[in-house]
């Protein structure tokens, strides 16, 4: 029991909220993982049993009302602390298009007027990835939904027959304008890690990701991309650093590679969501070498965090009423569920984001 409580002390005091400097101008894209964001109705060929009033969750319309407003406290506080709504926000645990829309004309954040780009999945569960965009700054070029496929180099621990009746989430592609600049947001949710499994699947989802990036820069020299989403692993997993080629530092990045902003934060301690005593970053953004160094008088990857005389380009976002205050869970991210009780908390992931500008 003494080990057990020091562990829980040792977590709630391992991460703390780093200092934030005042935000220059350009535009922020950020990932939130919004924890089973269902609606209270049956969705035809979905497993979303417990997320319906009779369910094991008791979800209830007025639940369903509280869980909307809580995402979209999240996402105005993070405009109240920026002096401005995101311009692309990467969404993951939404069961429909109707819940999002539901959420974005929530009153706190209804002055963004976000936008939706949003395919129905092949996951049993119901839980598909979107994105959410500001219209008046994001100009949608074009969009798809890539399924995950198994043709790949890569040894899988499921034999063909398992293959063939794996489902798991799409990864949106959204390609664009902001301003004269051309731009391809990748948003995902990769295989989860039940039973300490799916290396293989994760890096296989790295994977592609990597070679729809590569086909896109042949396509459109120039372009600039960021990957989004809940990895289900932190940027040093294999299925970042190597099948992403993702890089802890901007002097690392080639043109064939991503730099990875949350790589350096995860190794100073920071972290977006917590398991079993120890804190993770699997709510990533990488960039290609476009966007995380740019050109003269476009936009880059700008510094939006400093602590300890360290410069980090990314941000974690994590406020106080965010947070469990109490319990064996104190300190890390308030969820809506606990101990199978409806809590009326957040998500169980605090949102990440970064800021791209003219500097």
């Amino acid at each position: 029991m003494r080990k057990y409580i020091l562990l829980i002390l040792a977590l709630s005091l391992s991460w703390c909220a780093p200092a934030q400097q005042k935000i220059g101008p350009g535009y922020i894209i950020g990932f939130y993982n919004l924890e089973n964001l269902f609606d209270t109705y049956h969705d035809e060929g979905k497993n979303d049993y417990e997320y319906l009033p009779d369910g094991s969750n008791n979800w209830t319309e007025a639940k369903y009302e509280k869980k909307l407003h809580n995402m979209a406290t999240v996402i105005r506080a993070m405009a109240d602390d920026n002096g401005r709504f995101h311009t692309i926000l990467g969404v993951s645990e939404i069961e429909n298009r109707h819940v999002l829309e539901d959420l974005v004309s929530q009153p706190e954040i209804a002055a963004a007027n976000f936008q939706i780009v949003h395919y129905d999945g092949p996951d049993r569960r119901g839980v598909d990835v979107a994105l959410l965009y500001r219209p008046d700054q994001f100009k949608v070029l074009e969009s798809r939904s890539i399924p995950f496929t198994f043709d790949s180099e890569i040894k899988f621990e499921y034999t063909p027959e398992e293959q063939a009746q794996f489902r798991t989430r799409d990864i949106l592609m959204v390609r664009g304008m902001i301003e004269d600049e051309m731009y391809a947001f990748f948003v995902c949710h990769l295989p989860s890690r039940l039973g300490s499994k799916g290396n293989d699947l994760r890096s296989r989802g790295g994977e592609i990701i990597y070679q729809t990036s590569m086909e896109l820069m042949r396509q459109y020299p120039g372009i600039k991309i960021a990957a989004m989403g809940d990895m289900n692993d932190n940027p040093d997993d294999d299925s970042m650093a190597i099948y992403l080629h993702g890089r802890e530092t901007l002097e690392e990045v080639g043109p064939e590679d991503f730099y990875s902003p949350f790589l350096s934060m995860l190794k100073a301690g920071f972290g977006s969501l917590a398991y079993r005593g120890e804190w993770n970053i699997y709510d990533l953004i990488l960039v290609n070498e476009a966007l995380a160094k740019g050109t003269s008088g476009k936009y880059k990857l700008q510094p939006l965090v400093k602590q300890r005389k360290k410069v980090f380009y990314g941000r974690i976002f994590q406020k106080d009423f965010m947070t469990q205050q109490e319990g064996q869970y104190k300190g890390t991210p308030f969820r809506t569920f606990s101990n199978g009780a409806f809590v009326n908390g957040y998500s169980d992931h605090y949102p990440t984001y970064i800021l791209i500008g003219k500097k």
